[in-house]
Formats: C-alpha cells, structure tokens, sequence
C-alpha cells in the first residue's frame, strides 16, 4: 500500500506538467522499489565497432552467414549512456603479458584477397601491453571503441561520476576462450582463478567499493546469495543510485570463478547461475521462454534477455520475441539496436521502452503496485 500511496502521489502531482530532464524518482518511491523491480534496456556487444569496408567485404566472400550477423555496431558508451542504454556488454580477453592479439591476422588476409588496407587497428600500442583486452573474436573481428578493458571501465565511471543519481548500470562481463570451429586463430589466455583475481582487481582499481554493488552486497547476513534474492534482499533504488554491477554472461567459468569463493563471498561479479544454488542470484535466458522468465523473477532472482540476435530479427523487422521478452518482466533487455541506434534494414527495427522510458516498473512483479502513468516517468530524462 504505501508504494502504491506514493505511486499515485507522484503521478497527480506530474499532471501539472513534463518531467525535467534530470528528474529523480521521487525519494519515497526510491526507498520502496528494488532493484530486481525495474526494466531496463541494454545492448549487446557495446563496444563492438563493425568490421571496416574491406575487412567486411573479405569475410563476406568468406562467409556471408558471418558477416550478416557482425553487421552492426554501436557508439561510444558515454553516448549509449546518454541514449538511455543501461545495460552493456564487454567481451575481455586476458593477456596477462601484453602482445598475445597485437597481430591481427586479417590484414594480411585482405591484403592476400588484393583489397586495400584498412585503417591500422592499433595505431597507439594498446595491444602490446599487459591488460584484459575488449573484443569479439581475436584475429578476425578485434575493432572496439574502448580499448582496454580498464580504458571501458574509465569511460563508464566517467559518465557515472557526471550523472550521479543514474539509475543503476549494469555491465555484462563475457570472459573470451576458445576459437570458432574449424579456424586457426590466436589461442586465448585461459581464465583461471588467479585470472580472475586478476579481473576483480582492475574492477576494483577504478570503481571504489561505494561505487559498487556486489554479492556480498546483496547477500547482507543471509547464508547464502540464493536464499537473499529469494528473501527479496534486493537493495533499493535509493541504495543503487550512481552505482554499476557487474554480471558474468557464460555459465561454463563459474566453478572457477567460485573456487575459494563460495557463493561468491568477496567476489565482483554476479555469475550466470543456476535457480537453488547458492551463487544464484543472476540468470540469462537469452531466448526464453518468456513465461519461465516471469515465474523467475517473480522469485526474485535478476533476468537478462535477448529481444534480437545475429541481426536476424532486425532484417524482417520480427518483433515477436521483443515483445516477449518484454512482456516477460526480464530486468534487463538486450538488443543491437536500441531506439537511438535503429536498424539500418527496411522497417528500422529498434528495442525501446514504452514512451522512450530509460525504465519503467518491472511488468512482472510489480504491475499491481505501478500505475501507468508511472510507466513513463522517466520518458526524456536521462537519470
């Protein structure tokens, strides 16, 4: 009742006229909402710079399946920030003695293939110093508009520091291993526990620990992560304002990322885990189905989902899975073409919320409590 009181309250009060730009939630109403009881919208691959003219036009003659699908890319992140994205994704690469992707293979392929030289990768050296690096696919598809990781990292307390009573951003961590199928590519640097010490350390080497939220945060005196979020130990927007939280997109380095570390006491990042465990507070279900991602977050526990991948969606302009996945209450909706990046294909499929919110109350768990009207509060503001 008293969030409710203070919904309705707000949205009487708003009728006298438009929302500033820099309009808060109102602080009553900061105290009552959790972080699990929002929607937000992020993007996928943040950083991703797109392939230029003549590395595109090898891998198309390559594999065109391929080059469909890295045919995007997104801005700086200060400028997503400032679209309304509060969610992004950075994929990092260790290479702990600096060098390991400092030679891409692909300019030597296009030269091979008779096209001209595309601008130089790396032209200050990052590459050659130790340090997580921020890419999609080594060799093949290095291009990132921060680079290195702690240069993203930078980026993003920059713009937090400037907005200081942001809504909360999440950062999507995917730890980078492995090569695609039948290609020969640099061997990555494999992601061990002390590698990821290594991680947390440069996470915590820009952000203090009043800039974070972190599982010991959400976990407070509870045994266990699981039984907090089930508990709805969630902190408050008031308690999440200016802050950033770090989650672990793939699931297969989580006992890793665990070892000494149970249920992730004194770690940095949420883990993609599984319901009942007792890291489980984070879990991606990319694809759905969209009613096992409501009863999810109806148990409290923080849901990240994709509304387009591989451009797939974007080029029929499908929106069937975006509205899915909106509808399914997932916090976090992620896509490649928020509404300020619309797809460059017939019908500019692009992900927003209604009214171009930066969020809106969470449609799952709290659409008794939240009025209509407060579902657009944020419409043109960019808190």
């Amino acid at each position: 009742m008293l969030l409710r009181s203070v919904l309705l309250a707000f949205c009487t009060a708003m009728s006298s006229g438009p929302i500033l730009a820099q309009t808060p939630l109102p602080s009553a109403a900061d105290k009552v909402l959790k972080l699990n009881q929002i929607q937000v919208i992020g993007t996928h691959n943040s950083y991703h710079a797109g392939l230029p003219p003549n590395e595109k036009i090898w891998l198309e003659k390559q594999n065109p399946q391929a080059a469909a699908a890295l045919n995007y890319s997104h801005p700086p992140l200060t400028q997503q920030f400032d679209a309304g994205v509060r969610q992004i994704e950075l994929d990092v690469y260790a290479d702990s003695k600096g060098g390991l992707y400092a030679h891409s293979k692909v300019p030597a392929l296009v030269a091979a293939a008779g096209l001209p030289a595309d601008p130089a990768e790396d032209p200050s050296g990052l590459m050659l110093k130790p340090g997580f690096k921020v890419m999609h696919v080594q060799d093949i598809d290095q291009r990132s508009t921060c680079q290195p990781f702690i240069a993203c990292l930078q980026e993003v307390r920059s713009w937090s520091k400037a907005h200081p009573e942001h809504m909360p951003l999440f950062i999507l961590v995917e730890t980078k291993q492995g090569s695609p199928k039948n290609m020969q590519l640099t061997e990555p640097e494999p992601f061990t526990s002390a590698v990821f010490d290594a991680l947390d350390a440069e996470i915590r080497s820009v952000f203090s620990p009043a800039e974070l939220i972190t599982p010991d945060d959400v976990r407070g005196s509870y045994d266990t992560l699981n039984h907090a979020v089930l508990a709805g130990h969630w902190p408050t927007l008031a308690g999440s304002r200016g802050k950033v939280m770090f989650l672990m997109d793939q699931r297969s380095v989580t006992q890793i990322y665990l070892q000494g570390h149970p249920a992730l006491r004194e770690r940095v990042l949420f883990t993609n885990s599984v319901p009942g465990q007792p890291d489980a507070a984070f879990l991606e279900r990319n694809d759905g189905p969209a009613d096992e991602i409501t009863a999810l977050v109806r148990e409290g526990y923080l849901i990240r989902a994709r509304t387009d991948a591989d451009t797939k969606q974007a080029r029929t302009n499908d929106t069937s899975t975006r509205d899915a996945m909106m509808a399914s209450g997932a916090q976090i909706l992620s896509t490649d073409y928020p509404a300020s990046e619309p797809a460059p294909f017939a019908g500019h499929f692009s992900v927003a919320l209604p009214g171009g919110a930066v969020l809106r109350c969470n449609p799952a768990n709290t659409a008794a409590s939240c009025p209509a009207a407060l579902q657009q509060m944020e419409a043109g503001a960019r808190p």
